[in-house]
């Protein structure tokens, strides 16, 4: 039995989980969704299942439920990879610690740290430690433009798009350009994606991205930068819009292959 959890923002127009369910029932594949907030985790109703978890809330309550369900099951993703992928300073640490490509960025709660960072590139990038979608960042040139610290920034790389690639266990399956007359290249920014091949520099660095984290599958957003890519940050409940591969089978397909290997155990 694979066990759903719904991602809180799904519309009717824009149903990620019910396309994924979809695709499961022609698969016919045995599935429920699950209520996180009906479930007694110390109950021990759950045990050795599969759970995916398409979306969750951005509350304590959500985290810890979940953090609670792996200790004895199998969840996609797993609590920690979400939780990375939601913090820009742990998932900076990890790339860098990979090898992987990241632009030049500063975590700190020192005002002349951050000067000295923004007076070294002239322009950089704020970004809210935890944010989504976009929200909240912007360039500036000048310390007195800074919100309340801790400060996360990054050199500022000009580009007119940016890329978000679509990874299935360590695999780039899936690509999208997105464009827009501002700064923010992202969809709910105002953005306009379309789908592009995956190339083979793209593939390796998104893969590259995605293990680092360790994650069952991602979105990872790139920049080109010195003839190559750069990773800005690697979304652990990502969307596939405008892409033309069909990613709810392939999601579905992966979590068939997860609920075969735990049944095999």
């Amino acid at each position: 039995m694979i066990h759903i959890i719904q991602k809180p923002t799904d519309t009717p127009d824009d149903n990620s989980t019910g396309m994924v369910a979809a695709e499961l029932m022609r698969l016919g594949a045995s599935w429920r969704y699950l209520d996180l907030e009906r479930i007694d985790p110390f109950a021990g109703d759950l045990r050795g299942e599969l759970i995916w978890v398409c979306g969750m809330r951005q509350d304590p309550a959500s985290f810890e439920l979940l953090n609670i369900l792996a200790m004895d099951n199998r969840v996609v993703n797993a609590p920690d990879a979400i939780a990375t992928c939601a913090s820009k300073a742990r998932t900076t640490g990890l790339l860098l610690k990979a090898g992987v490509a990241t632009p030049d960025t500063l975590f700190t709660s020192s005002l002349p740290a951050a000067e000295s960072f923004i007076e070294r590139h002239g322009t950089v990038v704020y970004k809210p430690l935890y944010g989504y979608d976009g929200n909240g960042i912007f360039p500036l040139t000048s310390p007195e433009d800074l919100p309340a610290p801790p400060f996360y920034l990054q050199e500022y790389i000009e580009n007119d798009r940016d890329f978000r690639v679509f990874v299935i266990d360590g695999k780039a399956v899936g690509a999208i350009e997105r464009r827009s007359d501002g700064f923010a290249h992202n969809i709910h920014q105002g953005g306009a994606g379309r789908a592009v091949p995956v190339s083979v520099a793209m593939a390796a660095i998104a893969g590259a991205a995605a293990r680092a984290i360790g994650i069952d599958y991602c979105g990872v957003d790139l920049l080109m930068h010195e003839g190559g890519f750069t990773v800005l940050e690697v979304n652990g409940t990502p969307n596939w819009h405008c892409m033309d591969v069909p990613i709810p089978r392939l999601l579905a397909r992966y979590l068939v292959e997860q609920e075969k290997i735990r049944c095999d155990r």
